[in-house]
């Protein structure tokens, strides 16, 4: 069997790493940069970290901050416009997953102008050229979608999420910077490590996986596990950690893959605008009770790579509900929400919520198969 890994050209990680924005625009010989973002990483003067840098360096660019959480096709046009008004040649992408993945999207329409129909790019699509090119700074710790060569966009009109996979769409380069990252308020710290998390342990399980993404993900558990709770209380060196934990998930789970958490998160985001990784992380735990029994070893590895004293010589059935509590524990230790319905899911939706969920493109990836009746009983074990 033949293992594919995509990874970015150049990455740079630690305090100060935003510095190099400007190096890597002059070493490239771009002419012209659009800056996405958001309105409020421009307001809170974090995406203008970057921006003044582009100022003292006299480099020419633009902004468009019109992303939106949980972006959307529209945002995917704008942002089409935007770049073609501006006549950039590169994208810097600053924030969260939503920008990062927006850039994606837009970048492989401007160089594939035939995936127009911003619909056409789900899955995996037969694009010929590379993207516009992306230097991403991220400014949350969890999507690690400045790794990854895939993103996720909102169909608002058929009320679902589609997720798009494609090795054009990858940063050129990627700037992992903490003090990006120290802006994050508790809640949102909690939910994009948990959602870290969430990439490294669906990515360690899932169907694909192997040798190096096994490597890969279980040193991102053990970061983000000993990180987290640090993180979320804005310790700088919790903030520092989990910004290279969650990138070296990222590293992994884009090359083979996910599972049903993230099958059965992305329609709650599209049919509520839950935050994508508040969606996961409330369900990260009851997935991982469902899935424990069809992971032969794995979950007694998780247990090890969080410090579960005895773990290694547990019983395999002990193993797995020690690393199944240690996950739980984690995601109440952080706030996260322990029901969905806190979150505003109704039970008269589940069926359909349900079927989106077992359609989406994660969902065959998870190491049990599914149905949707099961589906829609893990979802009212959650209500």
């Amino acid at each position: 069997m033949v293992n594919r890994m995509i990874l970015n050209e150049t990455s740079y990680f630690g305090k100060g790493a935003i510095e190099e924005v400007p190096v890597e625009f002059k070493k490239r010989n771009f002419k012209k940069a659009i800056v996405i973002t958001d309105k409020e990483l421009i307001q809170f003067g974090v995406a203008t970290k970057v921006t003044d840098l582009l100022d003292k360096a006299g480099i020419n660019y633009t902004v468009h901050d019109g992303i939106v959480p949980n972006p959307t096709i529209q945002n995917v046009k704008d942002g089409v416009v935007a770049v073609k008004e501006a006549g950039a040649d590169c994208i810097i992408a600053i924030g969260g997953g939503s920008p990062i993945d927006t850039a994606k999207a837009i970048g492989i329409i401007v160089t594939n102008p035939e995936f127009a129909d911003v619909r056409s790019l789900e899955g995996v699509a037969d694009t010929k050229q590379p993207c516009l090119p992306i230097l991403a700074v991220p400014t949350t710790s969890g999507t690690a979608a400045e790794v990854t060569i895939n993103y996720v966009i909102t169909d608002e009109e058929n009320q679902r999420k589609f997720v798009c996979v494609d090795p054009h769409d990858i940063p050129i380069a990627a700037f992992v910077d903490s003090d990006m990252m120290m802006g994050m308020p508790k809640s949102l710290a909690a939910a994009t490590g948990m959602d870290a998390m969430t990439h490294a342990i669906e990515g360690f399980i899932t169907k694909g996986a192997w040798e190096m993404t096994d490597m890969l993900h279980l040193k991102a558990i053990e970061i983000i596990g000993r990180s987290l709770r640090a993180s979320v209380n804005g310790d700088e060196t919790g903030r520092e950690a989990m910004a290279l934990g969650q990138y070296i998930a990222g590293m992994g789970f884009s090359n083979v893959g996910l599972g049903l958490v993230h099958g059965m998160a992305h329609p709650l985001s599209a049919w509520y605008n839950i935050p994508h990784g508040v969606a996961c992380a409330s369900l990260l735990p009851t997935v991982m009770k469902y899935n424990k029994a069809f992971t032969g070893e794995k979950y007694r590895e998780i247990a090890e790579a969080l410090k579960i004293e005895g773990a290694e010589t547990m019983m395999i059935e002990e193993a797995r509900d020690a690393a199944c509590e240690a996950i739980d524990r984690l995601s109440r230790d952080v706030g996260i929400p322990a029901t969905i319905s806190e979150l505003g899911v109704k039970a008269e939706d589940l069926q359909k919520i349900a079927e989106d969920a077992f359609k989406d493109v994660c969902t065959p990836g998870n190491p049990r198969d599914t149905s949707v009746e099961e589906i829609i009983g893990l979802y009212q074990s959650l209500m």
